[in-house]
């Protein structure tokens, strides 16, 4: 039986990482032109055959987002054109995450939009922590649906002690943080908000024992960071020691997130590179890389495979 072949190209979001998911595969990366012409429409060749091939494209759509997702799909579609066999986007952070409903009348429902885009020209999607599992239920082509929870909870272990507590910084992240309790061994609190009736005002309370204990927030995203800011600002009311540690798989931190979070005393930030990791500042980061496991989700999805 003939070995399909594969090709692993990169868009212009995170060169980075696919070097190095590229590396642990033991291939190059493809050749392609990706260029912005001067009215700003992005410019996309595909320079190596690909005719026959299972094409791995590896782009996450962070910010700017909708700049990286027009640019993975005129690659998807100029791969098709130069005919691949099957085309599967490697997204390690998935844009548009947040738009999984509608929370006012007249809002699209963007994380669907984005899905059914992509179903045009893409065979399969490969992810890593969506803000929200349901969003797999928006597509209608597979999910490799894959967590960094392991890697961040493995990377968290050394720097526990007896008084450190998991936190959920909101409902939404209460699913995760039992995650890490069943790696860590360790309890849990939650951070929720009750809205006030005919105000705008949020009231922030805590569920579970917090006081003289270190707290370890975890979440799926970091992006302007006022969760989490919220949060700490709750658990230090509520006597817990004034030193945390954040870990989330998506270190987006965007606007003024570091500034922000520098704030309050971290003795750790770990996120990981599912976008590159460059506005860290004078944060105690470590980044934790997820090129093993998405280097082993492209061998599951083409065990056989060689490159050509």
């Amino acid at each position: 039986m003939e070995k399909l072949r594969i090709a692993l190209f990169s868009g212009r979001a995170h060169p980075g990482l696919a070097a190095a998911v590229a590396a642990d595969l033991g291939i190059d990366l493809g050749n392609c032109i990706l260029e912005n012409f001067p009215d700003r429409e992005i410019g996309v060749q595909i320079l190596d055959s690909v005719e026959g091939c299972h094409v791995f494209l590896l782009q996450p759509t962070g910010p700017p987002a909708a700049d990286h997702f027009l640019e993975l799909m005129l690659m998807a579609d100029a791969c098709k054109r130069e005919g691949a066999l099957r085309v599967t986007a490697v997204v390690p952070y998935f844009g548009y995450s947040r738009q999984d409903r509608r929370a006012r009348p007249g809002e699209p429902v963007g994380a669907r939009l984005m899905a059914e885009l992509m179903e045009g020209r893409i065979d399969r999607l490969v992810t890593v922590d969506l803000h929200t599992p349901a969003i797999e239920g928006f597509f209608r082509i597979p999910v490799e649906h894959l967590s960094a929870i392991p890697l961040l909870a493995a990377e968290l272990r050394s720097g526990l002690s007896s008084s450190s507590v998991l936190v959920a910084p909101d409902l939404g992240a209460a699913k995760m943080a039992r995650r890490y309790s069943q790696s860590l061994d360790l309890p849990v609190a939650y951070v929720y908000k009750t809205r006030l009736s005919g105000s705008q005002t949020q009231v922030r309370e805590v569920v579970g024992d917090v006081k003289d204990r270190s707290p370890v927030l975890v979440d799926d995203m970091i992006s302007t960071g006022a969760t989490l800011v919220s949060a700490m600002d709750a658990l230090l009311d509520r006597g817990c020691r004034p030193q945390f540690t954040l870990a989330a798989t998506h270190g987006l931190l965007v606007g003024d997130a570091v500034q922000q979070l520098a704030s309050f005393s971290l003795s750790r930030l770990i996120v990981t590179d599912s976008i590159p990791q460059s506005n860290l500042g004078s944060l105690p980061a470590q980044v934790v890389s997820l090129k093993t496991i998405l280097a082993e989700a492209i061998r599951k999805l083409g065990p056989s495979i060689t490159q050509g």
